[in-house]
């Protein structure tokens, strides 16, 4: 991992994502009580320390009497309806074209290399920042995989080369992958999009896939951030957003655009809001589901 020109590191390379946290924390929440029978994450609770597996308890259980647990409870249980619906919709793309590689872009504690049979022939690279990864490592401990392979490669989104390091770690870029693009979009400037698009599609053989998650409109504008920080600060509860900074939204045709400049044709772009109500997830936030999407494009 490089360093900065001026020679220092961000303070966010030394700390693993909070959000990576509550991604799983939702996904155990949700397991085996959302969408069941086409969503399962049973391997996201074993990711979890033990404080972190209370919050989804509380969560799993009746809606707590005291006003500062039920913010917690609320947020969690929200987040899991999102999760469940985006997971099943992204899993089944995965398995509609078998390639024989995955690429998961900004991995976080996803389980998919753990918990989905249909990998026991892929070769999966999990690519995310250094921190995150060795937190992952620490939690997976002695946990087997069921993919075939499992590579994990240490980036910098919008610093550092991606194709480099996928090279280093044995990706083979004449055989078709399936790359996973989910929740790291809003996190990244339209400028840095673009390019990691252009080194995704240098690295892509004809057949492969890419599969992202992506924001009409920024989920949290500054005055949402505040309340949602002041509202947690007063139940004395961590705020999961609160290192956690979206700075980019796109229109549909912008992505189609942005796709199709790389290669890419889109094969289909859904709002997570049908997709949950495809699989008959009792709404709670429909304007929150809405706003995120799920695009599936081959080239």
């Amino acid at each position: 991992m490089s360093e900065r020109s001026e020679g220092r590191i961000d303070k966010a390379e030394l700390r693993a994502s909070r959000t990576a946290v509550l991604v799983c924390q939702a996904r155990a929440v949700a397991d085996g009580r959302v969408a069941v029978g086409r969503f399962a994450d049973p391997i996201a609770r074993q990711l979890l320390h033990v404080d972190e597996r209370a919050a989804v308890e509380l969560a799993r259980g009746n809606v707590p009497r005291r006003w500062q647990d039920r913010i917690e409870f609320e947020f969690l249980a929200a987040t899991a309806d999102v999760l469940a619906a985006r997971t099943v919709a992204i899993d089944d793309a995965v398995r509609e074209v078998q390639n024989p590689q995955l690429v998961v872009l900004g991995a976080g504690l996803d389980a998919r290399g753990w918990r989905m049979p249909e990998l026991a022939g892929v070769r999966l690279f999990e690519v995310d920042q250094p921190a995150s990864q060795r937190d992952k490592c620490t939690r997976l401990g002695e946990l087997a995989p069921t993919a075939k392979s499992v590579r994990f490669v240490p980036v910098e989104f919008g610093r550092d080369a991606l194709g480099a390091a996928l090279n280093s770690a044995e990706h083979d870029r004449t055989r078709p992958t399936t790359w996973i693009w989910e929740g790291v979009l809003p996190y990244l400037t339209h400028h840095q999009s673009n390019s990691t698009l252009a080194e995704i599609a240098a690295c892509s053989a004809g057949g492969s896939r890419l599969i992202a998650t992506y924001s009409n409109r920024l989920p949290i504008p500054g005055a949402g951030r505040l309340a949602l920080r002041i509202l947690f600060g007063i139940a004395r509860r961590t705020n999961p957003m609160s290192h956690e900074r979206h700075v980019s939204a796109w229109r549909q045709e912008q992505m189609r655009e942005l796709l199709g400049a790389h290669g890419w044709r889109v094969v289909s772009d859904v709002d997570q809001l049908t997709l949950a109500q495809g699989l008959a997830i009792p709404v709670r936030r429909p304007q929150t589901l809405a706003n995120g999407r799920v695009v599936v494009a081959d080239c």
